[in-house]
């Protein structure tokens, strides 16, 4: 078995599951070597909120300042009091689109610049550290392992692409292409002095979880992965998906179970046949990065 550097992971039969699938892939072709992580509580904590979410209420108070009429909408209102029991009647998806919707009209290089601003200052509100230390190490080292073996790795993230596409490569390594899950629309507006592109209010893609986002990812990578990494129920179907791929596969489920270290809390899913359990108590030596 070759070399294999994942000095977080505890020894252990995840991580012997991992090490056994990292060395058979290796007999693989490159173009079958590719690798899917969800985002929020896959690759870093998504407790309290997903920073994505913590961007966009930001980006509603700023707008609600401008626009005080805004705050009497339904999902926006439910936002700002944080009505959690509004937010799942009105459809969570549903309310997020809604946020969304707070940027057609400006270009990409204007919400880049938004996104930038909020990554550079946005400190975890429970910890109070940089996002940069929310990521969790002990998937990085595997990230790394993947790159080193010559692996196509994506994150798959249903909505909010385009934030996700901004933090994948300055945190995760991975380019805005690598990048999957429903995106906003665009059109060309001729009114400034050279042709510009404007955000807009539709959605290309289906932004849901689930079969949706297998969907996406065979829509926009084209190739079956031989390892999924997720956490929640939104993630089963391409788990279960990529262990039913022949050997070698891995479908990876992170349990957040630490209540000392992270957050313990039920994703909604149950680890099934064939799938590989990381637990964060038991088999992470540490769980996040330092910087």
């Amino acid at each position: 078995m070759s070399q294999v550097k994942l000095p977080s992971w505890q020894p252990g039969a995840t991580r012997d599951a991992i090490e056994v699938f990292l060395d058979g892939a290796e007999m693989l072709p490159e173009e079958r070597r590719v690798a899917v992580f969800d985002l929020d509580g896959t690759l870093w904590c998504e407790r309290p909120r997903s920073p994505q979410l913590d961007f966009l209420i930001g980006q509603l108070r700023a707008a609600v300042e401008r626009r005080p009429e805004l705050a009497e909408r339904p999902e926006y209102e439910a936002v700002l009091e944080w009505d959690t029991a509004a937010i799942a009647r009105l459809g969570a998806v549903n309310v997020l689109l809604s946020l969304t919707e707070l940027h057609a009209g400006i270009t990409p290089e204007d919400f880049d610049a938004r996104v930038t601003e909020f990554v550079a200052t946005s400190r975890h509100p429970g910890r109070g550290v940089p996002l940069s230390q929310m990521r969790y190490r002990p998937m990085l080292e595997l990230i790394a392992e993947l790159r080193a073996r010559h692996f196509s790795v994506y994150v798959a993230s249903p909505t909010g692409t385009e934030f996700t596409r901004l933090v994948s490569q300055r945190f995760f390594g991975v380019p805005a292409e690598g990048v999957v899950g429903a995106q906003v629309g665009y059109e060309l507006d001729r009114g400034e002095a050279s042709p510009r592109l404007l955000r807009t209010r539709e959605l290309v893609g289906d932004p849901k979880e689930g079969a949706a986002k297998l969907a996406n990812v065979q829509r926009m990578v084209g190739r079956r992965p031989i390892l999924a990494a997720g956490n929640a129920s939104g993630d089963v179907e391409l788990l279960e998906y990529v262990a039913a791929t022949p050997a070698p596969s891995l479908a990876l489920l992170v349990r957040h179970d630490d209540p000392e270290r992270e957050y313990a809390y039920d994703g909604g899913v149950s680890p099934q046949e064939g799938w590989s359990a990381a637990s964060m108590r038991d088999d992470w030596a540490t769980v996040f990065a330092d910087a």
